[in-house]
């Protein structure tokens, strides 16, 4: 099915259901009036840019309805959704803009700025300003989608393996990549997640992490407006107001990262909330520690589950029941129902239950592989499958716990230690705020772990308390040689601890 009529279709059969919030302004808009905006930006894209199918157009700008009306507008036309990240620097926006070949950049007042700096770096045909950015020889996007009609654009051909967006992620080396999404793989995810996770028409969901991101258009987004619910779309994040907004509007399912969900946990108005009517939490985005989603099931008798994906393969690729998120706290559940997924070693060899291995994941929500980049496509797309580079361990019963990034470990006396694993033991340490695991070069285990640990605001510990509190959790040879402590851990544009960075700092 082609992306675009996942709205056009949805506007059909519930023209007059809301189907979102937009928080900043306190706009509401049905499914019509959504379909219609995604219209008139795709004619006005179309008729007035000449922007058409296989074209690259971009966003620089906070969360907004816009955003919605590029992605689906722009499927309606065939044309590419290429958003950017506006937390990189001028540098890094140059060379994605000039990597996927952006036809056409929509840039908010915001970021007026930073588009001056990248300016005479980057090769554009047209510069689009949202109301109230001062951007030079620019139209104004607000104006311009005023003017153009409402009809549906005639639909060019295309298949399921055309690109509806490239969205651009870290690595864990050299420039970012671009992952290549599919019209199939936006389909196969908005089917997965409403099967796997049971979502309804009657499910209200915020959105709080940027739309540049896959969490952000695909977690719940893309999957509710496929079933006809609600999304609550928030430009910026305030711990109690966010939750003041989740109860009001009687959101259902809510997702959060583990920083969120910490944030809210210590926000004096945490205790008189009541979520009662949230059917589950899920975080994702990076491993959530145990003692915090107990906190969270203690004082609030809710259902919390933790999940895993990546922009390549969609962000919802484990599902489990509200009674196994409590017996299996810890774990990412079982498989979604349309995957294949399995754990191999460094020769592509299934390991047993128990074990760790690679995660491989094949199905019709996996990405078609990375913008002009083929080294890099036939380094993660290998006979159907992608290697995410993420290991983990499935136990007896089927359910998989993500251990780490496969280069994310350290092989010390001949054993594989993954720093996630030993890092959610050493942020379950009430002292603990951060914690970062690197390998320092050891004569006779050839590796030891060296641990840098920030410690929470008020709070003081010792190297040797927090490594007896680290070996009554975990094997002795995951144990960290030594423990230093940190003010703050160096973070990418990405929100990536940057390793690299404390190897030069801490590793001599």
């Amino acid at each position: 099915m082609h992306a675009a009529d996942l709205l056009s279709k949805r506007a059909k059969l519930t023209p007059d259901r809301e189907a979102l919030l937009e928080l900043e302004t306190g706009r509401r808009f049905t499914y019509s009036q959504l379909n219609a905006r995604a219209n008139c930006a795709a004619n006005f894209l179309s008729g007035k840019l000449g922007v058409g199918k296989g074209d690259r157009v971009s966003i620089l700008a906070q969360n907004s309805v816009t955003y919605l009306e590029l992605f689906y507008g722009l499927a309606k036309i065939g044309a590419i959704f290429a958003p950017l990240n506006w937390r990189l620097v001028a540098r890094e926006l140059a060379y994605i803009v000039n990597d996927c070949g952006s036809k056409v950049l929509i840039c908010g007042p915001e970021y007026a700025s930073l588009l001056a700096e990248m300016r005479p770096d980057i090769s554009l045909e047209h510069l689009v300003s949202l109301e109230g950015a001062d951007i030079p020889g620019s139209l104004t996007y607000e104006e311009e989608v005023a003017l153009a009609t409402v009809d549906e654009s005639e639909r060019p051909s295309l298949d399921g393996e055309d690109a509806h967006c490239i969205l651009y992620t870290s690595g864990t080396t050299g420039r970012p990549k671009g992952a290549i999404i599919p019209h199939r793989q936006v389909l196969w995810n908005c089917i997965n997640t409403a099967i796997s996770w049971g979502l309804t028409e009657n499910d209200v969901s915020p959105v709080f992490t940027p739309l540049f991101h896959a969490g952000g258009l695909f977690a719940f987004l893309t999957p509710l407006f496929y079933l006809g619910g609600r999304i609550i779309l928030a430009r910026s994040f305030d711990a109690s107001e966010s939750m003041r907004v989740i109860i009001q509007e009687g959101c259902t399912v809510i997702l959060g990262v583990p920083t969120l969900f910490q944030m809210w946990l210590d926000s004096p108005d945490f205790a008189a909330a009541d979520f009662s009517q949230v059917r589950f939490f899920i975080s994702g985005g990076a491993p959530c520690p145990p003692s915090l989603m107990e906190s969270w099931r203690s004082q609030k008798d809710i259902v919390f589950r933790q999940g895993y994906g990546l922009t390549e393969v969609g962000p919802n690729c484990f599902s489990m029941t509200d009674a196994e998120s409590v017996v299996k706290s810890g774990s990412v559940g079982k498989p979604i129902f349309h995957s294949q997924m399995r754990l191999v070693d460094e020769s592509g060899n299934d390991v047993p239950p128990g074990e760790t291995g690679e995660l491989i994941i094949k199905g019709p929500h996996v990405c078609s592989g990375y913008w002009r980049n083929l080294e890099a496509t036939a380094a993660a797309l290998r006979d159907g499958w992608f290697y995410t580079g993420d290991m983990a361990r499935r136990d007896e019963d089927g359910f998989y716990t993500i251990a780490g990034r496969f280069k994310d470990m350290i092989i010390s006396g001949g054993e594989n230690v993954y720093a996630a694993e030993v890092e959610a033991v050493f942020v379950e340490h009430p002292a603990v705020a951060e914690a970062a695991l690197i390998g320092k070069p050891d004569e006779k285990w050839g590796e030891v772990g060296l641990m840098i640990a920030v410690l929470e605001k008020g709070q003081a510990s010792t190297e040797d308390e927090l490594r007896e509190f680290c070996q009554e959790r975990l094997a002795r040879y995951k144990v960290p040689k030594q423990v230093l402590f940190a003010a703050s851990l160096p973070y990418s544009p990405y929100g990536k601890v940057m390793k690299a960075e404390l190897k030069k700092r801490f590793v001599n």
